[in-house]
């Protein structure tokens, strides 16, 4: 009986020493975590960004890097200076149909205010009900962008915003006939004068107008904004260590850098499933170099939140479902990496940045709620009163 007893004592202590062990663990454990969550509180909220910690980049990277933050300043073309008069003209255009050969047909249509200056569908309507080929993407900060569409077929925006109108599956108009249209209207004589010092309308002077409006819509003050200029408590902890994951394990800054949260470069992230009927060559449509097959260009991730569906296709409806992609590397279809076009064989070359980051479910979180406080509330834009 004594050895029973002596026997269930042991048991008693033992137990109680362990759990006392582990209790001091954890306990230590949980000091460690708040200790070096508050350490990155501290550095990221100093507004000094030579104090975060140092981020993780591919050699390949490094060329085309600068560290996020606020957006800087928008540049604007010498022969295409800024007027507030312009830039109404340009809003105007903008919201109006009639550059369409249909009449019903506004650059708005595709890029609506109200849905993150996007229109939330994975294709577009637009001619006859016709549906695009590509996502429509925001116009959000596209000041900030070197080139423009998915496959960076326009260098300016001046450029760009007159290509909508003559696509067939979009606007379905030609230029010409469309400053034509205009140049009749008898209440845009007026807006034409303010913006450029007479009544003539041109192709020449559409574009400027409704390039001189686009680098206007702009994102307000974030969250993100907020915490990086010492408004430390902003954020919470999940918060926090989503920025932190974004710069370091999750190697996102290879591609998204700078202010505007891209590197304004061009990937091949997998997606362009050459071979099948989806295929999309990307920018080798623009350049004709095999190595650009697949290739489309590095979005900004301002206002991410709110501009899905996402990727070139539209394919991914949720951010998880994006994070997630990126943290399996995209195991690629091998049987959708080569195509021949016009008698060429193409292969799609993933981008080595593209690979097996293996996050946890807490860390896929917390990368989206990172990337959530890069969106800021919408703004009531009241559409203009079109001319008569």
């Amino acid at each position: 009986m004594k050895n029973v007893l002596s026997w269930i004592l042991i048991t008693f202590l033992t137990v109680s020493l362990l759990n006392n062990c582990f209790s001091n663990s954890v306990q230590k454990e949980i000091r460690e975590k708040a200790s070096f969550l508050a350490e990155l509180r501290k550095l990221y909220s100093s507004g000094d960004p030579s104090k975060w910690p140092k981020p993780i980049l591919d050699p390949e990277a490094v060329p085309h890097f600068s560290e996020i933050g606020h957006l800087p300043e928008i540049q604007l073309p010498a022969d295409n200076p800024y007027s507030e008069d312009k830039a109404l003209l340009g809003k105007t255009l903008f919201y109006d149909p009639r550059l369409s050969q249909s009449n019903q047909i506004a650059c708005a249509s595709c890029h609506d205010p109200e849905l993150g200056w996007c229109d939330n569908r994975t294709f577009s309507f637009g001619h006859d009900r016709q549906l695009g080929t590509r996502n429509a993407m925001s116009i959000l900060n596209v000041a900030y962008a070197r080139s423009l569409f998915w496959d960076g077929r326009a260098a300016s925006l001046e450029e760009q915003s007159e290509m909508p109108i003559r696509d067939e599956r979009e606007m379905n108009g030609h230029i010409d006939l469309a400053a034509g249209k205009i140049a009749k209207i008898k209440g845009y004589e007026i807006l034409f004068e303010k913006a450029f010092g007479d009544k003539m309308v041109s192709k020449d002077r559409i574009s400027k107008a409704i390039a001189t409006f686009e680098r206007t819509i702009k994102s307000g003050t974030s969250k993100f904004d907020q915490f990086i200029d010492g408004k430390a408590d902003v954020y919470s902890d999940d918060e926090l260590m989503g920025l932190h994951l974004f710069r370091t394990k999750a190697q996102c800054m290879n591609c998204h850098s700078s202010g505007y949260f891209s590197n304004n470069d061009f990937e091949n992230v997998g997606t362009s499933l050459l071979g099948s009927k989806e295929e999309d060559l990307g920018r080798y449509l623009v350049t004709k170099n095999p190595e650009d097959a697949g290739k489309f260009r590095v979005p900004g991730l301002r206002e991410v939140s709110r501009t899905g569906p996402w990727m070139h296709n539209g394919s991914m409806t949720t951010l998880t479902e994006v994070i997630m992609f990126y943290s399996k590397g995209n195991p690629e279809h091998s049987q959708k990496r080569s195509t021949v076009h016009q008698g060429i064989t193409l292969a799609s070359e993933k981008s080595g940045f593209v690979r097996l980051l293996d996050l946890t479910d807490e860390e896929t979180a917390q990368l989206e709620a990172f990337l959530r406080t890069l969106s800021t509330k919408p703004e009531r834009v009241l559409p203009p009163a079109l001319p008569r």
